[in-house]
């Protein structure tokens, strides 16, 4: 009986190999034969950004604008986005309520402090630890050019915690996607 399974499971696999053996060969009697391979490749969504800087020094208040309470404008990075079809770039911050604090006096600054806007001379929105949409494109490009352009809010009064002598980080994410 297991020979008899044995042998029945080798010619099984000998016409599986014969058959896929004979798809690929080619005979002809008048001198020539032909026979096809086709070669395929899948592109998937493919999208790049450059950006000009990892870094953005923001403006420090002088004293007379924390006495009053200003907001301060500062060029952000530029980017070139390159995608091979329609694309999203948003931005937002890794951290979910205030900025990163280094110092000794208890500083605490709202994320919302930061606002952005595409053009410097356009809406500027609170940064959230929410994606929110920086651009678009409908359509591939091989170089769109963008900049982020942003506003630091800083609050009336010396007493302020959000004015405290130290340093002050807040981590932007600018995210591209082909979806």
């Amino acid at each position: 009986m297991i020979a008899t399974r044995s042998l029945l499971a080798a010619i099984v696999l000998g016409s599986v190999v014969g058959a896929s053996q004979a798809d690929a060969q080619c005979s002809g009697n008048a001198g020539g034969c032909n026979t096809v391979n086709t070669a395929s490749a899948t592109v998937n969504a493919l999208v790049k950004l450059g950006m000009s800087a990892t870094t953005t020094a923001l403006s420090a208040p002088t004293a007379d604008q924390v006495e009053v309470g200003a907001t301060l404008a500062d060029a952000g990075p530029t980017f070139t986005v390159k995608a091979n079809r329609s694309w999203t770039l948003n931005i937002r911050t890794s951290n979910t309520t205030n900025w990163t604090y280094v110092g000794s006096n208890s500083g605490v600054k709202p994320i919302s402090d930061l606002t952005w806007s595409k053009t410097s001379a356009g809406t500027y929105v609170a940064i959230s630890s929410s994606d929110a949409l920086f651009l678009s494109g409908a359509a591939a490009t091989n170089g769109t050019a963008a900049q982020a352009f942003f506003k630091t809010v800083w609050s009336a009064g010396f007493a302020q915690a959000s004015n405290a002598p130290g340093t002050y980080s807040l981590p932007i994410v600018f995210s591209l996607s082909a979806p």
